[in-house]
């Protein structure tokens, strides 16, 4: 019976660390947003989150942004910090605006436009001293009124600058960045998040750099943040490239939208065939497919579809680890029925 004892031990942490171990670490820095009116706002000034709730530690997209499904009538607070980068003194403007979701993007509204999620959002400080590289945390609270409709909200908490005129200069340049917030209201338990890859082909851009690109269905309940990678393989000559990353091309989708994902190659990359393996992601939800691709010759033209070829898995990494878990477990009860009955 020792050596069945011994045999469930191992195969039991096989299957935990099975179960553990897709889930993206938690902790990582938030990105700063940046508007596209100052592209070099994000060098004098930065903001992070700090706080994201406990049944979302392993979901990397909540470290970066606020991401929340509350009943009609709950409040939450979430702390952001805010960092003058600069080497002079600043005055920092805390407030929240507008933002939606269309065309794939995140789009944020100019100013301090309002919506109804603005509305429900407060914080401990809007107007900041900072002096040069100083730090200051701002607690930003969300209430949600007991007769609020069910949906997803978007928003962003901005922290704006603004250069000073004189004489030589008379306009206002205005800088800011920003963490997107997507709250879902409704009673509950959350609506579930997934998506499917329905098209994958491949292009040329005018400059004859390769392209693969995909066609992606928000199938769930929530909004996604989709992006991923691309490995070439099996190429001419048994050549492998990659992987790939889709860097700022990701998609961002409400629910039931449809969007593209594109992931940009190297120009001197051969037409192919190659095999495609597209790994894509939105949080703790991820799906691969793998197809046939050949690039096209001509720059500025679109390949064939590879869909038919494809192998998409059917779901969530979440789901495929429990199911791998119990798989194990499943061969652990074997193996001891085994051992005892050689006994």
């Amino acid at each position: 019976m020792k050596g069945a004892r011994r045999y469930w031990v191992l195969l039991l942490m096989l299957a935990f660390v099975q179960a553990a171990g897709v889930m993206p670490a938690a902790g990582h820095e938030a990105p700063a947003a940046s508007s596209p009116q100052d592209p070099a706002a994000d060098r004098t000034i930065a903001i992070k989150l700090l706080d994201a709730p406990e049944n979302r530690r392993a979901d990397p997209r909540a470290h970066a942004y606020i991401i929340d499904h509350l009943a009609p009538g709950s409040t939450i607070e979430r702390r952001v910090e805010i960092t003058n980068r600069s080497s002079t003194p600043m005055h920092v403007k805390v407030y929240a605006a507008a933002a939606t979701i269309a065309k794939g993007e995140f789009t944020f509204a100019p100013e301090r436009t309002p919506d109804e999620l603005t509305g429900w959002t407060s914080f401990d400080a809007a107007d900041l001293e900072l002096a040069a590289s100083e730090t200051a945390r701002v607690r930003t609270t969300v209430r949600v009124p007991g007769d609020a409709a069910a949906g997803e909200r978007y928003g962003v908490i901005w922290a704006q600058t603004a250069a000073p005129t004189d004489r030589s200069h008379t306009l206002t340049v205005l800088g800011r960045v920003g963490v997107r917030m997507y709250i879902d209201v409704g009673p509950g338990d959350e609506p579930a998040s997934d998506f499917t890859i329905e098209r994958l082909y491949p292009a040329r851009a005018r400059d004859g750099r390769g392209e693969v690109r995909a066609r992606i269905h928000n199938t769930g309940g929530r909004a996604l943040d989709i992006s991923g990678t691309l490995s070439l393989l099996d190429g001419p000559g048994g050549q492998h490239t990659g992987p790939f990353s889709t860097g700022r091309t990701g998609a961002t989708l409400a629910p039931g939208d449809s969007g593209e994902v594109v992931v940009p190659l190297d120009a001197t990359l051969p037409n192919g065939p190659w095999t495609g393996e597209l790994a894509l992601r939105s949080g703790l939800v991820e799906h691969t497919t793998r197809a046939t691709i050949t690039f096209p010759s001509t720059p500025g033209s679109v390949g064939a579809d590879a869909a038919s070829a494809a192998l998409q898995g059917d779901f969530p990494t979440s789901v495929v680890a429990w199911l791998s878990a119990l798989a194990l477990a499943a061969l652990c009860l074997l193996l001891s029925r085994f051992l005892r009955r050689r006994r």
